[in-house]
């Protein structure tokens, strides 16, 4: 078994001290954003965790974020003085209150999560898709080694579609509903179209294609097209078998729904069909309700259609 020499060590912490100057240079760039927000960096970190959790309290927060309560308390009420969040008592102690995003909440987060996205990708707009996957796996990496030892690595990223997104999204869809529900080609054509329509003429203030990653590779995906001027349409939403239970499609459909709030839908409809039960249940848990049904035979199988709505 091999030891670390006390040079060798001293090596590695001058290497890891000169990637941290290189680095805090590098991020300096995007904390510039946040001077041009109402927002201070540690509230910008609230406000993200706020907009991450369908309800949290004040104790939950400061843990979560290691910071001092007074200092909390002194953001989260600048937040309720602006009309940020709401305050509603707490069933399992009365001494604690639920914090949720109002919708002002929801939508100041939304403008500052797209500034952010905008200036990470700027920061690796520089470089070839390759050596962004080279990045994002190295800093995975990092804080995989680094952090808690005993925690599993559930960690993930979305970005944007780049080339060679749209054929890996066709594929997949063929491949796993054929696996996994015996689908027949004629469902690889339809999601092959949806593909290419979006492809050739989406707007992207309106319209946007996600891609989860995970260590470099492609775990899942999800659009959210026009329907009409109020109503978007969320579609093609997938998750690979290996990548389940990590919260993926969650966050997917979560970000639809903050996406269409900026773009000022007033709903999000879907259609899906009553096989896909995983798919149904994360729906109706992120206020999807169900307004029709309706039995077809497609893709070579008997089915029960139906479309589901979010009001924004």
């Amino acid at each position: 078994m091999s030891t670390t020499t006390d040079t060798e060590l001293l090596e590695r912490v001058a290497a890891v001290r000169a990637f941290n100057r290189f680095y805090t240079q590098q991020i300096g760039v995007l904390h510039e954003s946040l001077a041009k927000s109402p927002f201070s960096l540690t509230e910008a970190r609230v406000l993200y965790e706020l907009a991450h959790r369908e309800e949290s309290t004040a104790t939950e927060l400061g843990a979560q974020l290691s910071l001092d309560p007074g200092y909390l308390s002194r953001i989260l009420t600048s937040f309720k003085r602006r009309g940020l969040i709401r305050r509603k008592p707490c069933p399992a102690d009365n001494r604690q209150s639920i914090l949720q995003l109002t919708k002002e909440g929801a939508e100041a987060f939304a403008a500052l999560n797209l500034g952010s996205q905008n200036d990470v990708m700027h920061l690796l707009g520089g470089l070839a898709p390759p050596e962004q996957r080279q990045v994002v796996g190295a800093m995975q990496i990092i804080e995989r080694l680094l952090g808690t030892q005993a925690k599993p690595d559930t960690s993930f990223i979305l970005r944007p579609h780049q080339i060679g997104d749209i054929g890996w999204i066709v594929q997949r869809h063929g491949i796993i509903y054929a696996q996994e529900y015996g689908w027949n080609e004629q469902f690889e054509g339809l999601v092959a179209k949806i593909a290419a329509d979006f492809l050739e003429a989406h707007d992207p203030k309106r319209e946007r294609c996600w891609i989860a990653e995970r260590e470099g590779q492609n775990v899942g995906c999800v659009f959210l097209v026009a329907n009409s001027k109020t109503v978007a349409q969320l579609r093609l939403l997938l998750v690979e078998p290996r990548a389940r239970g990590l919260g993926i499609g969650k966050r997917l459909v979560t970000e639809c729904a903050r996406f269409a709030r900026h773009a000022r839908y007033r709903k999000i409809i879907l259609w899906t069909n009553n096989v896909l039960a995983a798919a149904r249940h994360l729906y109706q848990k992120t206020g999807f309700r169900l307004i029709h049904e309706e039995p077809h035979r497609t893709f070579g199988v008997e089915l029960v259609g139906e479309t589901w709505e979010l009001k924004l």
